[in-house]
């Protein structure tokens, strides 16, 4: 038997976005997730399931590929193109066989690849197998990258990460950023969210506005230094609200480059 999902008491299990536009898989795909501890959310179509993974992040997509509206390829791109999804794992059900179609998959990054029809006991093994993986890679990450003094390379583990990464840690203390050419940034966490933000050379921007701009910092170096954070939250809002802010402000910036 697959090992169900390990959390404590008061803990919120692993959220998994499941994909279908057939109603009777997409029941049984959560009846069977359910029943191993995940909480499911389900969607008929690609476009629903994109605007459910906005609202609620989920920490596994299962997508069947061929759906209206938007299909599972298009899915999956788009929510890759967003710096919190990036290494979302995504295992695909589909009745495409062919190895072009398998190809396609595995390019957009997905993890796992389970073709219809289907033992829903194949898929609560699959789905168990692809959470351990990622756990441990994200452990291994976390380690190889932050080390136990919380420095680090903007360059390997962008902002967004490394915000997401604070956020599920519940950091609380002072996160220090010098990009590349040597302007500096201080971002304060309280239990992993930014309470505050300002760059050390300028007094704009500040606070969200700041995150905003620092989401920009592709290079330069990091530190996050613990320690208590007093005062009020100035910017009174989520580490996931403010990813989805920053990624949107830089499409938008991408974009208007793009036309001039």
């Amino acid at each position: 038997p697959a090992t169900a999902p390990h959390h404590y008491p008061g803990e919120v299990p692993p959220v998994v976005l499941v994909a279908d536009d057939d109603a009777w898989i997409l029941r049984m795909v959560a009846t069977v997730l359910e029943k191993r501890g995940y909480a499911v959310i389900t969607a008929t179509d690609g476009e629903e399931a994109l605007t459910k993974a906005l609202a609620n992040p989920p920490d596994l997509l299962i997508s069947d590929v061929m759906m209206p509206k938007m299909d599972g390829w298009a899915l999956v791109k788009a929510l890759r193109a967003r710096p919190e999804f990036a290494t979302l794992p995504v295992i695909f059900l589909t009745a495409l066989s062919s190895d072009e179609d398998r190809i396609r998959g595995f390019r957009l990054g997905a993890d796992d690849y389970v073709p219809k029809p289907f033992r829903f006991e194949e898929l609560d093994l699959r789905v168990a197998k692809t959470m351990r993986r990622t756990q441990a890679m994200a452990q291994e990450a976390r380690e190889t990258i932050l080390g136990p003094s919380l420095k680090g390379d903007l360059a390997q583990i962008g902002l967004a990460a490394l915000l997401t990464m604070v956020e599920m840690e519940r950091k609380t203390g002072v996160l220090t950023l010098k990009n590349g050419g040597g302007s500096t940034a201080q971002i304060l966490v309280r239990n992993g969210r930014v309470v505050h933000a300002r760059l050390d050379d300028r007094p704009d921007p500040v606070d969200a506005e700041c995150v905003y701009y620092l989401l920009a910092w592709s290079t330069g170096i990091f530190e996050l230094v613990t320690c208590e954070v007093e005062g009020v939250d100035r910017v009174q809002t989520s580490t996931m609200n403010l990813l989805l802010e920053g990624a949107r402000r830089l499409d938008e910036s991408s974009q208007h480059d793009l036309s001039i």
